[in-house]
Order: structure tokens, then sequence, then C-alpha cells
């Protein structure tokens, strides 16, 4: 279809993380691509909403596609590391962050990035979206396209264009999803009216004032309702929860913290005085928050200057928008649900691998969060999908299918965010910020190729969008969940491609076996910045832990010589699992004093 001269290929709504991700991909795909976000800064989650210690993918199997090219740009960007708190193994300022999306967007010339835009009408024929109606610069305009995309958390393009969409709970009668609520439960408890999603976050940003908490903090001495925040960890160890770079600390604490749990059906309002009235009531409540810590600590921690005034936030230390976990998600071609996260083994697994109706593998991207629910009260109960690996738990590898990320009606329309087809009890495990860089990237690729070919989206072949994700010259991504091949590995790409052809040699331990079986070498690791040697004892516990004792105090600003071991790499998991015994041991790694652990990536050649 040829289209007017202030038409575009893409058209992608949504200041998320998966917008600006499906934006930059559909660009570096050679076509004409608009990207409208409703703030002026364009990272969602990863920088705009302060998210800043991402969950999941932290295995150097699942570190590729965008999320590992952005990993790797922040461990260049951050002179202070990356290694700053216990909640991830990686904390960043949210404009470090910013900068390198916004670097990746400017060198792109057919990609445009129009900021402060709202969104007014979607027109459509058919099965076709034809044109978005937006507001930008107090003008109304149309603008065409070939293919949109909605990159927002919330879904928020999916109301305007009569897309289906679900919205909160679904009951366990409707798929047999093990940890769901019965639908006896969902129409007589009055909790999942009042819960319809999971409780979203306003961040705030403190700043720590030293290095050490003052005698003077009072750590029981944290004002209601936040009395019971620090119970369970002592004050300290709640602050250093999101510690970042220079001493910033990211606020965004599940337990009797600053989630909020109340009147969320005004996120989904058309009325903007609801929306704001929302807004007002998280910043506030978060704010206290703050201050109830900043009390208790004597001052240790106060208000952090992280967010520019470009950024659009209402102060310094609020977050330029809130943390969503959940928002409308599509009704899609395929559905990911609890079964589908599942390890393999387990009774209600229905297997990481997706297949479509006519039998293709259709998997674009690999995800592995265990998963988690916020919502006020006790934790939800859910079906275990946690393993030891590397002296830590994680999460149990899974696949999103090429199907979620397309509309059930509309042929043109993809899901780049939260919004993709999932169910409310799977969207625990798929909304974390790695997963949607790389489901926003997938969405982008398959937005190119549509428009390359002249076809809507919806007919492409899943394995053409695979292809393009996995020989992506500057950011190849994972589309099968090999557990014993990291992203650095020489023979990566080859093993993928072997199992995209044969999906069925993938075995439960994530391997291939027989001919394809792949040797793990402790050695072989990829060199990091701030690494150094640690020379020492390595003792396991028997139940997938271990320590590292120094035999030299080879970092004299450390005063602890004994250290929790974790690593991220499959050569040295392979050999901490072989230990049944103390063992001297050099190794190469970057020790967390706030973990508190030492992460190592491979022994010592020397």
């Amino acid at each position: 279809m040829t289209l007017p001269s202030e038409a575009v290929d893409v058209l992608v709504w949504g200041g998320g993380t998966g917008g600006v991700a499906a934006a930059i991909q559909a660009a570096r795909g050679g076509v004409k691509t608009l990207l409208l976000t409703p703030g002026n800064w364009l990272g969602g989650m990863v920088s705009a909403a302060g998210v800043c210690c991402p969950d999941g993918n932290e295995l150097t199997p699942w570190q590729t596609g965008l999320w590992g090219a952005f990993l790797r740009a922040l461990e260049q960007a951050e002179p202070d590391g990356l290694d700053q708190n216990w909640a991830s193994c990686f904390g960043y300022r949210p404009d470090t962050a910013e900068a390198i999306l916004q670097g990746w967007v400017s060198e792109l010339p057919n990609l445009q990035w129009w900021p402060l835009c709202s969104l007014r009408a979607v027109r459509r024929q058919g099965a076709r979206i034809t044109a978005v109606q937006l507001e930008h610069k107090g003008e109304t305009q149309w603008r065409a396209c070939k293919v949109v995309v909605d990159g927002s958390d919330r879904g928020d393009l999916l109301p305007l264009a009569e897309a289906p969409f679900r919205l909160g709970w679904e009951a366990q009668e409707l798929w047999g999803e093990p940890s769901a609520p019965s639908q006896q439960r969902l129409q007589t408890e009055a909790f999942f009216k009042q819960q319809p999603v999971q409780s979203p976050t306003w961040v705030v940003m403190g700043q720590l004032q030293n290095e050490v908490l003052p005698p003077t903090a009072h750590p029981p001495a944290i004002a209601a309702p936040f009395e019971r925040a620090s119970e369970a960890f002592g004050l300290e160890r709640t602050i250093n929860y999101g510690r970042l770079p220079g001493g910033l600390v990211m606020l965004n604490w599940p337990l009797h913290g600053n989630d909020w749990h109340q009147g969320l059906e005004r996120a989904f309002s058309a009325d903007t005085l609801e929306q704001a009235e929302l807004a007002a009531e998280m910043q506030s409540y978060s704010l206290k928050f703050a201050g109830a810590l900043e009390q208790a600590s004597g001052g240790w921690l106060q208000l952090g200057y992280a967010f520019p005034a470009e950024a659009g936030s209402p102060a310094p230390w609020l977050a330029a928008m809130p943390y969503w976990r959940e928002g409308r998600r599509l009704l899609g071609r395929s559905l990911v649900l609890e079964q589908h996260l599942l390890p393999l083994g387990s009774a209600e697994s229905q297997g990481p691998l997706p297949f479509n109706e006519s039998g293709k593998f259709e998997s674009i991207a690999v995800g592995n969060y265990a998963n988690d629910h916020h919502y006020p009260g006790s934790d939800w109960p859910l079906a275990p999908k946690s393993i030891r690996w590397g002296g830590r738990w994680s999460g149990t590898p899974f696949c999103i299918p090429y199907g979620a990320l397309l509309s059930a009606e509309i042929d043109n329309l993809l899901a780049a965010d939260k919004a993709f087809s999932s169910s409310h009890m799977a969207n625990g495990a798929t909304r974390l910020q790695p997963l949607i860089l790389n489901i926003g990237q997938a969405a982008g690729a398959a937005a190119a190729l549509a428009v390359q070919l002249d076809i809507p989206p919806v007919e492409l072949t899943p394995l053409a969008v695979q292809q393009c994700l996995l020989h992506d010259q500057r950011a190849p991504a994972a589309v099968v969940p090999l557990w014993d091949t990291p992203w650095h590995a020489s023979d990566w790409l080859t093993r993928q491609l072997q199992l995209l052809v044969n999906p069925d040699l993938l075995q439960a331990n994530g391997q291939i076996e027989g001919q394809f079986q792949r040797s793990l070498f402790p050695s072989q690791g990829c060199p990091e910045p701030r690494e150094s040697l640690w020379q020492g004892r390595v003792r396991p516990d028997g139940q997938g832990r271990y320590t590292f004792v120094s035999n030299i105090d080879l970092r004299s600003d450390y005063a602890k010589r004994e250290w929790p071991l974790i690593s991220l790499e499959p050569g040295l998991n392979r050999w901490l699992q072989n230990l049944d015994k103390p063992t001297q041991a050099k190794l190469i790694g970057c020790a967390n004093p706030w973990g508190p652990w030492l992460r190592v990536s491979r022994l010592s050649s020397d």
C-alpha cells in the first residue's frame, strides 16, 4: 500500500521499555519509524519509572538481544560498577540508562521521536489500523501507518483501536493455572474487586549521606504504616535493597513499603482527573515512606536528586512515571499461561517451548524470572519455578511465542510491552525489564519485516522473525533457552540454530544431549570492567550455596574476608556443582559488599 509522504511505516505508541526497544529495532531494520511518548523521557521502567535494579535474565545465557546490549552499555557507563545492591546483580542511575537509550535513538535518521504526545483516536478499516490521531505541540493531527505497535505499560492504544483485551484476574477453571483463584472466590471475595491488577509503585529516590549507618539511627522506629518494613531484614538492609551508584537509593520496597493498593481501577479510567488523583496519592505515599526511612536512619538517607526537570518529574526525587506492573493484556493469537512458565518435569508444566496451531516452533524471546505478584497482605502462593544456580536462586527459563504479540482481530497491531497476550498469573513472571526489552525488540523486528515484505505482521512466519533476531548484527537475541551456552560463546549462534531446526533436542536440564552436548570450562568467561583476582578457598555447603574465604586481603578497602560466592556463568556453575569439599582456587570476579556476595565469572588461568 502506497502512503502519503507524511505517513510512516511503523508507528510506536508508548513510553514503556518495550516501546523504545520496538522503535529502535524497527528503525535498525531500515523502515521509517515514529515513536510517540507521553513524557519526555523514553525508557519506561528502566529509566523514567526509576526501576533501576533489573530482575530476571541475569545469567549470561539469557543476557542476549537488546537487554544484553543495554547491560554492557551500562557496565561501561557507570564508573562505580553495577554491583551496588542485593535486589539485583545490576544497579545503575536512571539518567545513565536514559542517556544510552536516547543515544541509540538519535543515531537512527529514519527514527523520529516525538515526546509529550497524547493519543486521541485510532482509524480502522476492517482488520487493519490505517492511522492514529495524536496531539503534539498543541496541534492535533492524523498519522497514517502500515504497522502499529503498542509499547505502553498499560496497553493504552488497545481500547482506542477496539482491540479485544483482558484486564484483571482469571479463574482457575478457565485454563487450569495452578496458582489462579477459583471462580467462586473471584465472585464472592471483596479482595479481587479491590485489587483488579498487581499493585504499582511510584519510585522515590533517596541519597545516602555516607557509607555507614549512624549510631543515632533507630532501626525499629519506622512510622506507621511502615512499621513492619524493616522487620525481616533490618533498617540498613532495607535501605541497601535498591542502592545505586553514587549512594543513590531506589525506594521500591514491596513489604509494607511504597506499593500502592487503593483505587487502581482509576489507572484505566478515561477521566484524566481520576488518573491525576491516583498519581498524587501514589506520590504522597512514597514520599511518606522516604520520610519514615529518613527519620529512622537519623538522616543517613535523605531525598536524592535523580530526575532532572526535563524528565517531566514532579520533583527531582520522584520518578517521572509510576512503575506499572500490569495493565490491559492483548487478546492474542497465542496466550502465555502459568503452565508455560513452569520447569519441565513439574506436574503442571506444559513445557517452556511454544508451538503454534500449525506445529511451528514460535519462540521469539526467553525469560527466566521466578514469578512474583504484588498485592496487600501476605504473599500470593505461586507454583514454584526457582532453582539454585551458581550459588544463588534464579528462575527457570521460559519462552514467549510470536503469536502472543499479535492481536487476534487486528492484523497490523503488535504489542511490545506488558500488554502482550498473557494471563494475569503469568504476568507476574513476564513483566520484568530484561524480558520486555527483548519482547520489544521482537515486535520491532517483526514490524520492519512486515513492511519490507508488504504484508501485515500476522502473515509473517515465526521462523522469519526468529532468523532476524538470531542474525541481528548489533544485538543478536536468543529464541531458545540453552542453559549451557552464554551470550559470548563462539558457538552461541550455531547452537541456537540447531535447536531452531529441531527444538526437540532440548532436554529438561536446558542442554543439548548426545552428539551436540557442550563441554563447559570454568576458565571461560567474559572479562568485564572492575574485575579483580581473588585467591582463597571455596567451601560448598551441599545445598547449592558456596562461601569464599580469602587467603590474602587482596582488596584492602573491604574488611570482609569471607564472602557468599555466586556466579552467572555456566562454566563456573558446573565447576561449583562438582565441588564436594573445600577447594583452593584463584577466581576472577567483582565484590558487592551490599549483597553481600562475591560474583565470580571464571577461574584464573595464571
